[in-house]
């Protein structure tokens, strides 16, 4: 049995109408916060991707209006279910724009725990888009995503894992001080911009870092702006497989 369902949450961001419509309708400005590596066809008929961890999403681009409205929409399911989502742009003079996003469709049978992961999550993409729109908004991301499963251990357990190879202090909070020197990889030295039960985000000068530690797997999303990014997922997926082993 599907169940209907829909989330809306509004945001006042830093940014013009016209940098926020750049980080929600282009592909590069969606890699720059959001999940995956993105396409968007710049018309309505056309098709927005995600790809992440080698899946690849397609919805249909349902609304497109350059600086006002963005809409997709994936195709239903065998069993009907679907996503759709809905990005409206108001101007607020000079240097804000109110975003809200709509994100509504048919979840399966465990609705309930998908509809309430759906739910926490999207604050913290969000939480991510602020961060990108003050610190990196004139510039483009490279994405790096990286998973690794955790065994049997507890989720407490992967956190405190994670931060010990971050330097973190446990509990992890907003504004502690990260550092690291993963292999392959520039030295991390950053800032907690966000925590909750199920994630920490860190910026550093030059990316966004999440790190999640779901059930059963751990799971990065990193958006890197440096010059030198050959190799990064790699050598993230090294370090992850490492710090769980």
């Amino acid at each position: 049995m599907t169940h209907p369902f829909e989330i809306e949450l509004e945001t006042t961001l830093p940014a013009s109408p016209e940098q926020v419509w750049e980080a929600i309708a282009t592909g590069p400005g969606i890699d720059s916060w959001f999940m995956g590596r993105n396409e968007v066809e710049p018309r309505e008929g056309g098709t927005a991707a995600m790809e992440t961890g080698g899946h690849r999403e397609e919805a249909l681009v349902t609304a497109y209006e350059p600086g006002k409205r963005l809409a997709t929409r994936t195709s239903p399911g065998e069993d009907g279910r679907f996503m759709a989502f809905e990005y409206l742009i108001e101007g607020r003079g000079g240097a804000a724009t109110v975003l809200r996003v709509v994100h509504s469709g048919l979840l399966g049978d465990d609705w309930q725990d998908e509809y309430d992961a759906l739910r926490r999550g999207w604050p913290f993409h969000l939480g991510t888009l602020v961060q990108y729109l003050t610190h990196f908004a004139a510039r483009t991301a490279v994405p790096v995503f990286a998973a690794a499963p955790t065994g049997r251990r507890t989720a407490q357990d992967v956190r405190a894992a994670l931060a010990g190879a971050l330097s973190l202090p446990t509990p992890v909070t907003v504004g502690a001080q990260a550092q690291a020197e993963p292999a392959g990889l520039p030295p991390l030295d950053g800032e907690v911009v966000w925590a909750d039960d199920e994630r920490f985000g860190l910026r550093t000068a030059d990316g966004l870092y999440t790190f999640h530690h779901g059930a059963g797997t751990a799971l990065m999303f990193h958006h890197l702006f440096g010059a030198d990014t050959d190799g990064a997922e790699d050598a993230w997926q090294r370090w992850l497989v490492r710090v769980l082993g």
